[in-house]
């Protein structure tokens, strides 16, 4: 059977919320509907800038189901059922997959992070998979879980047939490199931030899961145009432009700053739920800057 193409950029998608701090699925499908003209593979929905954490196992159903209504089905919706029991994971990926996603992307369990050892993810990741109706995709995210899934486990994880990828956020990229060269050759390696997307396509990543992709999806599929094409010069121009902007939205101001930069885009970010804080306006105004500075507004 062919497997899904991960190639391409995809954004994980923000969760707007209303002034009382429902959901709000209006604002949702309104920003979908304006990312539908950008040039992207897909969607990420329940990731970490969709701030899964903060909703309840209903809330990210609701997510997932209110995107696949307005997701056109040569786009790939993948929703993040990564939860910190694998039965619980087991259940969340049926219940997303009964509601139309294409894949899943399952984040490492951090809470017992000392006693995530490769052999206790590769059980977890092996039994999440063969129970899984669609394919899944690895999730790494050291800086956010205190867990770094370890290549080894990663090479030995990409041999199942429901196994069909992974996005690293780590940014070790003699790490990528090295996954690239001990995984099958249909095992798709998806960097996890704009910052570091030209130097994971070089060591044969496939594309990227990325913030800045919410907000700067045709700055990078520039730079992903170039990079195909042979152009490692504009490419490697593209990439030095987006640095600091990209980690204005990701580690300097996290997903409140990729929010206050929706804003600014004409999209419906809004405030994170809490404990998250808004941007303070001194915040919001060098953050408008950088942007700027970045030539991605006036």
């Amino acid at each position: 059977m062919t497997k899904l193409s991960l190639a391409g950029l995809f954004p994980p998608v923000a969760t707007p919320f209303k002034e009382n701090g429902d959901l709000d699925l209006d604002a949702l499908r309104t920003n979908l509907e304006q990312l539908n003209r950008e040039p992207l593979a897909g969607y990420v929905l329940g990731g970490s800038n969709g701030e899964f954490t903060s909703l309840t196992i209903e809330e990210r159903l609701e997510v997932v189901a209110a995107a696949r209504a307005v997701t056109p089905r040569d786009r790939l919706l993948i929703g993040g059922s990564g939860l910190e029991s694998t039965r619980a994971t087991m259940d969340l990926t049926r219940r997303m997959a009964g509601l139309g996603v294409d894949a899943v992307m399952v984040v490492t369990p951090g809470y017992f992070k000392n006693k995530m050892t490769p052999a206790a993810l590769e059980a977890h990741y092996r039994a999440v998979a063969d129970a899984a109706p669609v394919p899944v995709i690895l999730y790494s995210v050291p800086a956010n879980t205190g867990v770094d899934l370890p290549a080894a486990a990663v090479a030995r994880l990409a041999t199942h047939p429901n196994i069909i990828g992974l996005k690293d956020s780590g940014g070790d990229i003699t790490k990528i490199a090295q996954m690239v060269h001990e995984t099958p050759d249909d095992f798709q390696v998806l960097a996890g931030s704009a910052g570091f997307l030209l130097a994971a396509l070089a060591v044969g990543a496939v594309g990227g899961v990325m913030a800045l992709a919410n907000i700067a999806a045709r700055p990078l599929a520039a730079l992903l145009a170039k990079f195909q094409a042979g152009d490692l010069a504009g490419a490697r121009q593209a990439q030095l432009q987006l640095i600091e902007v990209n980690a204005a939205v990701t580690a300097r101001f996290g997903v409140a700053g990729l929010k206050a930069a929706m804003d600014l885009f004409g999209y419906r970010g809004g405030r994170p739920r809490p404990p998250l804080l808004p941007l303070a306006e001194e915040e919001t105004r060098v953050l408008k800057g950088i942007l700027e500075k970045a030539g991605l507004i006036n």
